[in-house]
């Protein structure tokens, strides 16, 4: 209820800045808990505070303890997020898996394309270890690394490549669309 009594845009701001500091942590470790990620917590904490300013401003509400309430309505988001899509019929959850006979290829060419980008020697590495279950001693020797650490140090770097891709490619628009 503080923050309609805040007439100054600096008020306002340090003490969303403080109500951030103070309940966020908290969001985060809930929404992680139960199975999102920072970014979701970031999603919902923000869409909380637009909920909570819009019911202060409109007069809706008499809070006496800002963090419990922002919880709550964080609580409610993450819960309706979460639940969007349990709520549907089995046949429409898995229609996609069901639909097509063929639907593991795109998600395999997906993956090659991101490993073929990481570069040559970064696939020859990858399969020897995922794939030919090689031990780190032997793909030491095999592609020429220097010591079993090398190989360890470049295996994580060609991962590292792998999820930047992975990661920059999820964000882009054409991903969301079907």
């Amino acid at each position: 209820m503080r923050a309609i009594a805040l007439t100054t845009i600096k008020e306002r701001e340090a003490f969303f800045m403080a109500l951030y500091k103070k309940v966020f942590p908290v969001v985060a470790r809930y929404v992680s808990r139960r199975g999102g990620n920072e970014d979701d917590a970031a999603d919902i904490f923000q869409d909380s505070v637009v909920i909570y300013y819009e019911k202060v401003v409109s007069g809706d509400m008499d809070c006496k303890d800002e963090q419990a309430y922002l919880m709550g309505i964080c609580k409610n988001l993450w819960l309706k997020r979460f639940n969007n899509g349990k709520n549907l019929p089995f046949n429409e959850q898995f229609d996609d898996l069901i639909a097509e006979d063929k639907p593991v290829q795109p998600a395999v060419e997906k993956l090659m394309h991101y490993l073929e980008n990481a570069g040559q020697k970064c696939m020859n590495l990858l399969r020897a270890f995922y794939y030919d279950q090689l031990p780190l001693k032997d793909i030491a020797a095999l592609l020429g690394y220097s010591g079993e650490r090398s190989a360890t140090v470049q295996k994580y770097k060609c991962l590292e490549k792998v999820r930047a891709t992975v990661k920059q490619k999820a964000l882009q628009y054409e991903d969301f669309v079907e």
